[in-house]
């Protein structure tokens, strides 16, 4: 057994990335919980007084729209473009596109933002992984820097969600969006400013090789022209199995907001149905601190999970796999939406704040088991000449489960609580029980990552 020491100190160039992250999810997560509210609230209160199907829906092709593109920026990464200049290029898309935003008077300009945005996410997302992953030599620091790494992309979620969000009501939806762009173009300005401190990282396309580390994915070789083996071959049908078992992950995963904002939520002034009490002595909870309690669950959980992961993985059966990560993320949840459906039955129309805390902590915790981990399971496996359209594959799962998402949350809309206490009970033992089947079926399914 491989006993050397795993660093401790990373380097500054991991923070650069970490924190270029940091930037654009505090813009992404801010314009995505406004577009939930603001095409769902009423007209007088400064809405487009649209449906919660409709602004569920709306805020979901916002969000699948950047999980797509970076299978593109993926590709063009891996063989015509520097990576670098790719992720810079990116922020500065993005800011331009919420820029427009600001200036948005229809729909026509909403929809110019998010395409100027979706561009930008695939110039930027999974190729600011590759870059951070080339940052270490050992590859057992992977999982933990990853982590950390998401850690990071949650300080950013949590800042917008708490803070950004306060300024709708004095300035407006339209303002918000100008300071979404105003953080990209720092963002833009952090990274290529100190792009110094990556070294060689990202420099050239991810075909050549500038991994430090012995993998799996280098059993074939550097020859970037050399054909995949059958273990490549193998190791890829693995990364897509994992992204496809976590469609359903993402799909309930992001469901699981649209009760918490329209059942249990008030809409922060829109009039929604308000079936708990999000008062906290004089202070009236906002509905989007949501959000920010999943982003400061994963905040704390990031570097506990990351040195976990560190130690599980010297033992001499090695980690978890990422099948069963990936399950274990579908049970807790799916126990989430059971804690839903008890929270309604106990509260009768005015459930206990701690309940909707409950859920977010469950649906925290199902995230941080397996989310972050599936770049660093992809930085070891992928073949090197398909490492950026590989890291671009992993954000498809929620690209998909965009698209399936809106129309089971507008089957199961309703404000009888009744039909809401069955249907999401029903939707809880359906992920519980897939959940589980993943579990005891993954013995077979791990012998693909460690395929020759």
């Amino acid at each position: 057994m491989d006993t050397t020491p795993v660093k401790k100190r990373k380097p500054f160039g991991f923070y650069v990335c970490s924190l270029g992250f940091s930037f654009e999810r505090a813009a992404f997560y801010t314009a995505k919980y406004m577009l939930v509210i603001w095409i769902a609230t009423n007209a007088a209160s400064g809405g487009l007084g649209m449906t919660s199907a409709q602004g569920a829906a709306m805020s979901a092709y916002f969000v699948a729209a950047t999980y797509i593109t970076p299978m593109i920026g993926g590709w063009l990464a891996d063989y015509w473009l520097s990576p670098r200049l790719s992720v810079a290029a990116g922020m500065i898309l993005m800011g331009i596109g919420y820029m427009l935003a600001w200036q948005a008077n229809s729909m026509g300009m909403v929809w110019a933002m998010i395409i100027l945005v979706a561009i930008g996410t695939g110039l930027f997302k999974g190729n600011l992984s590759g870059i951070n992953g080339l940052l270490f030599s050992d590859e057992k620091e992977l999982n933990e820097a990853f982590s950390v790494q998401y850690s990071f992309v949650n300080i950013g979620s949590f800042c917008g969600t708490t803070f950004l969000v306060l300024l709708i009501k004095p300035f407006g939806f339209n303002f918000v969006f100008m300071i979404c762009g105003l953080l990209l173009f720092i963002d833009a300005i952090w990274f290529i400013f100190n792009s110094r401190s990556l070294g060689e990282a990202g420099k050239k396309p991810f075909k050549v090789d500038q991994r430090q580390f012995e993998s799996a994915g280098k059993k074939s070789g550097t020859d970037d022209n050399a054909p995949l083996t059958s273990g490549d071959k193998k190791r890829i049908l693995a990364i897509f199995l994992v992204t496809l078992f976590s469609v359903v992950f993402w799909m309930v995963w992001y469901m699981a907001y649209m009760p918490a904002y329209y059942y249990f939520g008030y809409g922060d002034g829109a009039g929604f149905l308000g079936r708990a009490n999000w008062q906290v002595g004089s202070f009236l909870v906002p509905t989007s601190y949501f959000d920010s309690m999943n982003a400061l669950t994963c905040i704390v959980l990031g570097p506990i999970l990351g040195k976990l992961w560190t130690k599980l993985a010297a033992r001499p059966q090695g980690d978890m796999s990422m099948f069963k990560k990936t399950a274990l993320g579908m049970m807790l949840v799916g126990v989430s939406y059971v804690a839903m459906v008890v929270a309604d039955m106990a509260g009768q129309g005015h459930a206990s704040i701690l309940w909707l805390v409950l859920v977010s902590l469950l649906m925290s915790l199902g995230e941080m088991i397996f989310s972050p981990l599936g770049n660093s399971f992809i930085a070891k496996l992928a073949p090197a000449k398909l490492m950026g359209l590989l890291l671009g594959v992993w954000p498809l799962a929620v690209f998909i489960a965009q698209l399936i998402y809106p129309k089971i949350y507008a089957f199961l809309e309703t404000d009888v609580p009744a039909e809401f206490q069955m249907g999401y009970g029903i939707l809880a033992a359906v992920v519980i029980v897939l959940g589980l089947i993943l579990w005891f079926g993954s013995k077979n399914l791990d012998k693909l990552e460690a395929a020759e």
